[in-house]
């Protein structure tokens, strides 16, 4: 990100702090509004003529560019494994921990092994589990039978 006077171009397309547009003006006389406003002049991009420029206050480019690497970090799918023949405490452990994990931004994937002839048992236990997350986030598709197991994901609201 190029700011104040390593701005090279002879002419900046600015705007302001609030959004509004200031129009075309030179380097010169952007910098010294940015001045006197206190404030940074920031450009956007280099790859238009004359490049866009914002008035932006100090601290605010530092916190923008943190948001937005944030917002590029993928969320995490965690697994989380449960057999067909649960006891209720140890729902509610793995309920607490998937709700914990929703709240915290990642998916969560429920899966059930399957032994012999649990097959509906696993998929009302993935229905008991998903109607007590419907708070915390929401599915991603339906409960997915296959083989040896049983599995749904969840996504944070």
């Amino acid at each position: 990100m190029i700011k104040n006077e390593k701005i090279k171009a002879a002419e900046v397309h600015v705007t302001g702090i609030e959004g509004e547009d200031l129009g075309i003006m030179s380097t010169k006389a952007a910098l010294v509004l940015a001045k006197q406003y206190k404030v940074d002049l920031v450009c956007t991009s280099l790859m238009s003529s004359p490049p866009p420029c914002r008035l932006v206050r100090s601290g605010k480019v530092k916190e923008e560019a943190q948001q937005s690497r944030k917002r590029e970090q993928n969320a995490k799918v965690k697994e989380i494994r449960l057999t067909a023949k649960i006891e209720d405490h140890d729902f509610e452990t793995k309920l607490h921990q998937a709700e914990r994990l929703l709240k915290s931004g990642d998916s969560v994937l429920l899966v059930v092994k399957i032994t012999g002839k649990e097959g509906e048992q696993a998929k009302s236990l993935l229905q008991r589990m998903l109607a007590d997350l419907t708070h915390a986030g929401s599915k991603q598709s339906g409960i997915q039978l296959s083989g040896k197991q049983a599995c749904i994901q969840l996504n944070p609201l």
